[in-house]
């Protein structure tokens, strides 16, 4: 993974993602993942609300994350993403959160590419799997 295939945001936690012992909820962490998805979409010149309008959505089929350690309210986070596999009606979403460098999580989404209307799949648009070649 090089800077240039992959998309980096910086999140500052806010007190509303943490639970009751002051670390990050885990759910917040595919919270996390979205938002890097969704960046990295319109890295590629096709945001999620431009496949919406043409008919297409991504809705996930599967999500994993490992949790290595505990972010906090106030931290700078750095959330890592690419993709993993674009083929087809497919797509995984990769992404890693760190803090200084230190990994806290990693973990990625799939996706299954459906026509919005009939909910049956379809192709990924073919503007994100040659931006991805390129």
């Amino acid at each position: 993974m090089t800077a240039s295939d992959h998309t980096i945001l910086e999140y500052r936690v806010p007190y509303a993602d943490t639970d009751q012992m002051g670390v990050v909820y885990y759910a917040n962490y595919l919270v996390y993942f979205e938002r890097c998805r969704n960046e990295m979409l319109r890295r590629l010149g096709h945001p999620y609300v431009q496949m919406e309008a043409q008919g297409c959505g991504l809705p996930v089929v599967e999500a994993h994350c490992d949790y290595q350690k505990p972010a906090r309210y106030d931290d700078l986070l750095e959330i890592h993403g690419w993709v993993g596999e674009a083929k087809g009606a497919r797509l995984q979403a990769c992404c890693e959160v760190r803090r200084d460098g230190l990994l806290l999580a990693a973990g990625y989404t799939r996706h299954a590419c459906v026509q919005i209307e009939t909910q049956r799949p379809t192709r990924l648009p073919t503007e994100i799997t040659a931006a991805l070649r390129s």
